[in-house]
């Protein structure tokens, strides 16, 4: 396994990522076997209000690679998982924006219906602010199972804007607060910036917690889910199947090893079930149209599978 660096970051070795199954040293990749369907994620759409820096999916008023997924698709998936008695326990909705498609809330009435927990990615501003009514009212039916996890990318709004753009931090303080209010069950995604430490970005979040009043718990990794800052093009290591054993992690703690994503690409007949939240492009990745097609071991051959997960100690799911 090649050592990790804190070295200035350098390009991707071209070398990487080529095989499925072996490295660019000629090593046995590392595979996750999936040892259950915990969390299914549907992606809503990639179109987004803004357009973030460095953001893995590329989201965009203008991106439309992945349609908008419509309310009777997710029932298709959500009748397999209980005809095939899957065990899933939570659906995650991510984006794009998950509030821009008109069938959010109802498709997560449907899942909340049926028993499943509910958690919703969302930047908190003008879409959400438009679904008050609804998640109000989802919130009043259904209580904590409904979670919403907000990103905020700095705990000021200069390093937040520095990513999602001018003008993007007073609309999502406010969508933030007034979740706050309602009750809901709430977090906050942020970004570990390079250069502050993690205790730093703690206590800044700490402080603005206060201030704006919401009880939240800055020191907890479940209200707070601080992600690594990830660049496809940045030089990472490749994982073996050593390294678990050299790095002391279990391939079970991988997102993969209990999570897949539904995603609907742009002009396509239906949609197919990917490992992750972070692959929707990349076709070495689709594993095919139903969750019985998905059942198999992931190899892990993208740098995110690297920086995010293996090294990043990171997962999207809501615990």
């Amino acid at each position: 396994m090649q050592e990790v660096t804190t070295a200035d970051p350098v390009g991707l070795d071209p070398r990487k990522f080529r095989d499925p199954a072996t490295t660019a040293k000629g090593e046995v990749r590392a595979v996750v076997p999936l040892d259950g369907l915990s969390t299914l994620w549907i992606n809503t759409g990639s179109l987004c209000n803004i357009e973030c820096a460095g953001c893995y999916i590329e989201s965009s008023p203008k991106n439309d690679r992945l349609a908008y997924i419509s309310r009777a698709e997710v029932a298709a998936f959500l009748d397999e998982i209980e005809r095939d008695h899957l065990g899933t326990q939570e659906i995650g909705f991510t984006g794009g924006e998950p509030f821009m498609n008109k069938d959010m809330a109802v498709m997560a009435g449907d899942a909340l219906a049926r028993g499943f927990r509910v958690l919703i990615l969302s930047n908190a501003m003008k879409p959400l602010w438009h679904n008050r009514a609804a998640i109000a009212d989802l919130r009043a039916r259904h209580g904590d199972a409904l979670a919403i996890r907000v990103s905020v990318d700095h705990f000021t709004p200069e390093g937040h804007e520095a990513i999602r753009g001018k003008d993007t931090w007073a609309p999502m303080i406010r969508g933030l607060a007034w979740l706050a209010r309602e009750g809901v069950n709430l977090s906050v995604a942020a970004r570990q910036p390079i250069g502050e430490s993690e205790t730093q970005t703690r206590a800044g979040f700490k402080a603005l917690f206060s201030a704006e009043g919401i009880d939240l718990d800055a020191a907890s990794a479940t209200d707070l889910v601080i992600f690594p800052d990830m660049d496809a093009a940045r030089d990472v290591p490749e994982i073996t199947e050593a390294c678990w054993g050299i790095l002391g992690i279990d391939p079970g703690a991988m997102m993969c090893a209990s999570s897949r994503m539904v995603v609907k690409r742009k002009d396509a007949a239906a949609p197919v079930v990917l490992p992750c939240t972070l692959l929707p492009y990349d076709p070495q990745f689709e594993m095919g149209p139903t969750l019985g097609d998905a059942g198999g071991p992931v190899a892990l051959n993208h740098p995110h599978c690297a920086t995010f997960c293996v090294l990043g100690g990171a997962s999207c799911s809501g615990g």
